[in-house]
């Protein structure tokens, strides 16, 4: 099991068991379309497969993993723990995602600013305006680990043989074969099991989307695909009426939060159609 390399929000480190309790024992490739810290995907070290987001800088740091390790090592290794540097660095991260074009040696550049800033920065958060500009400030840590030489290196042999992609989630119907999984992780914001979906919104995936999603997962599953979808418990009203879903509702510690007050245990849910015979709940001798 390799470790994830960057912090993020909605990780899913806490709730690993759960969520592999519910996949198939078997399967063919793996496919993650909303990738985000990849928690679960570097839990799993696929084999072959597809991940992917909407955040070009962070496809653009796993492709950099990918392709150039070393080269995303030796840049590591230039940063300075100081506020006054963290600062210079934020604007060059910032100036370097306003350029419609760049050379390999910027998008190296880049992905080497994104995990400085993301082990230095407050809280381990990231977050931009509504410009698109990160703008986290500077974070206090005692001896914060910006070069991840061993993490990159795992990670850059787990992602050999995996295509990445930074387009809509979507592309998971002409990507995805019968037998292969789905793990739908998609912005969301957990709340408790009695909420109303239609008071619900996430900020950056509405009801359309999830719309959306449910009906993706219903056309993969017509085509024999395993689908699972982490999400909040209003959603599960979409999938009702689908009889080859289930859902399960589990509690997650969410321990990324800019509130200290917000951490805490939270209500999710795992929406399905593997049939509980063959999910990994049923062998999990086999993975403790």
């Amino acid at each position: 099991m390799a470790d994830p390399i960057l912090k993020w929000v909605g990780g899913k480190r806490q709730l690993l068991s759960d969520i592999r309790s519910h996949f198939p024992i078997e399967y063919d490739q793996y496919h993650e379309p909303f990738i985000g810290g990849g928690a679960v995907f570097f839990e799993l070290e696929p084999a072959s497969g597809s991940i992917n987001d909407l955040n070009r800088r962070l496809i653009n740091f796993y492709k950099t993993i990918r392709d150039y390790p070393e080269r995303l090592i030796e840049e590591n290794e230039i940063h300075t723990y100081e506020e006054e540097y963290y600062y210079e660095a934020r604007d060059r991260f910032n100036e370097l995602h306003t350029l419609e074009e760049r050379t390999v040696n910027q998008e190296i550049e880049e992905a080497s600013l994104m995990l400085y800033l993301n082990r230095t920065g407050y809280n381990g958060l990231y977050r931009e305006n509504q410009s698109g500009e990160f703008n986290v400030p500077f974070g206090e840590h005692s001896n914060p680990d910006y070069i991840r030489e061993r993490q990159i290196r795992a990670a850059s042999a787990i992602l050999e043989d995996i295509g990445i992609s930074n387009t809509d989630f979507s592309y998971i119907i002409d990507r995805a074969t019968s037998n292969d999984l789905v793990y739908f992780d998609p912005p969301y914001e957990p709340v408790s099991k009695t909420a109303d979906f239609t008071q619900y919104q996430s900020e950056g995936f509405d009801k359309s989307d999830q719309e959306r999603l449910r009906d993706i997962g219903a056309q993969l599953n017509d085509a024999g695909i395993h689908v699972v979808i982490s999400n909040s418990p209003p959603v599960w009203e979409l999938y009702k009426d689908l009889p080859d879903f289930s859902v399960n509702y589990v509690d997650a510690a969410r321990m990324i939060n800019s509130d200290a007050d917000s951490r805490g245990d939270v209500a999710e849910v795992i929406i399905t159609n593997v049939p509980t015979k063959q999910q990994q709940q049923q062998n999990l001798q086999d993975y403790v």
